[in-house]
């Protein structure tokens, strides 16, 4: 059945399980050329892997990726790459008295609700644990926008519970403003304020204590995203970001540009103005908007604007909080999940929500370039 593929020209299939023996991505539509390493890899399973910090997970995993197939001597063949990270520290044992029960929150009722059984160490695969090989081919996806057009991608957490962060030029942020403080320690957090950072750290951990867990929001821009990306109707640039971020667990809501803020404008407020700008290295003007309320998107296709998407994420539902629920034969009971998870899923959100947002991309850009990148008398090209 289908459901563990995404993309069309450059595609993504995984396979494996939280506890399982570990999670496997095969990347279809790779072209040839690009440098990739194990090296190049861990720079963003390092950000998403467990155990950065007091709040997160104290999981411990290496998330070690191996490069099975596609890569030969640093460089990538064409041919399908497949990816495999292991799992090395699994605790099945904490989740045996709750094999019978429902967790509030989880997909442990929908499971068994589809296939008549599941595998309930640590949600089996409904669990984050396989976005791991997401973010692998995320970086391939990163090496192909950046090679084609100078394209980046950069998330960092704009929101948890009742701090929020306002970001006025979301082109402004850098990958060390998001990773780390100005004095070079880590930012665990990812909120590139770094006042309110500090204070998001200590309300997390507050939260932590009290066995509960808090929600949050992550914003994500993709910059130097030519113009011309997206198809009609049914696969639009945004309809394909939005699938892509809701496909990763916890998300429940997302939005682009003005987002719900439009709601409350008027269409003389929400309205970009077209204006055509020159540059010293053509005659020819470039057309572009004063404003940025359509996020990079008009009619599903990218404008050239930064695309910028947000995402709310909600609290970790496992807690240590004894919670009510009922088992499986809907017996009434409570349940009071053991493990180790995190308190906050935002930190370890971004570099996920980066990798489905260029995998997205690089896909749009390999179909673009298929079909209209030898169109002739083309007024407006990529």
């Amino acid at each position: 059945m289908a459901g563990n593929s995404f993309g069309q020209s450059f595609r993504i299939t995984t396979a494996g399980e939280s506890h399982g023996p570990g999670n496997v991505v095969i990347i279809d539509g790779v072209p040839p050329g690009i440098p990739i390493s194990v090296e190049d890899l861990l720079v963003d399973l390092n950000r998403r892997k467990p155990g950065q910090s007091k709040i997160v997970t104290q999981r411990k995993e290496a998330d070690h990726p191996e490069i099975l197939s596609g890569v030969f001597e640093g460089i990538t063949t064409g041919t399908s790459l497949a990816i495999l990270i292991r799992n090395e520290d699994q605790r099945s044992k904490d989740y045996s008295d709750i094999k019978d029960k429902y967790r509030p929150g989880h997909a442990d009722y929908t499971y068994d609700v589809k296939y008549g059984f599941r595998d309930y160490r640590g949600g089996g695969r409904s669990s984050a644990r396989e976005t791991n090989v997401r973010v692998a081919a995320g970086v391939v996806a990163k090496k192909i926008l950046d090679a084609a057009f100078g394209g980046r991608v950069i998330g960092y957490v704009t929101q948890v519970g009742h701090l929020k962060a306002e970001i006025s030029d979301p082109t402004s942020i850098t990958a060390a403003q998001v990773e780390t403080f100005s004095d070079g320690s880590l930012n665990p957090v990812r909120c590139p304020d770094h006042d309110l950072a500090r204070q998001m750290f200590d309300f997390i951990d507050t939260v932590r204590k009290d066995g509960d867990s808090i929600g949050g929001v992550a914003e994500i821009a993709a910059i130097n995203i030519p113009a011309g990306l997206g198809e009609p109707v049914f696969d639009k640039l945004k309809a394909d970001i939005a699938k892509a971020l809701f496909s990763i667990p916890a998300v429940l809501g997302v939005e682009y540009g003005s987002g719900f803020g439009c709601a409350t404008m008027r269409g003389s407020e929400n309205n970009d103005h077209f204006v055509a700008e020159t540059s010293a290295e053509s005659d020819t003007p470039v057309i572009a908007t004063d404003t940025n309320r359509h996020g990079g998107n008009l009619g599903g296709i990218s404008t050239g604007q930064p695309l910028v998407f947000r995402a709310a994420v909600k609290p970790t539902s496992s807690l240590l909080i004894e919670q009510p629920t009922v088992t499986s034969q809907g017996e009434a009971t409570t349940i009071r999940t053991k493990g180790r998870h995190d308190p906050c899923l935002l930190p370890r959100f971004v570099p996920i929500a980066e990798a489905m947002i260029a995998i997205t991309l690089a896909d749009h850009w390999l179909r673009w370039r298929a079909q209209c990148a030898a169109a002739p008398d083309r007024t407006h090209h990529i």
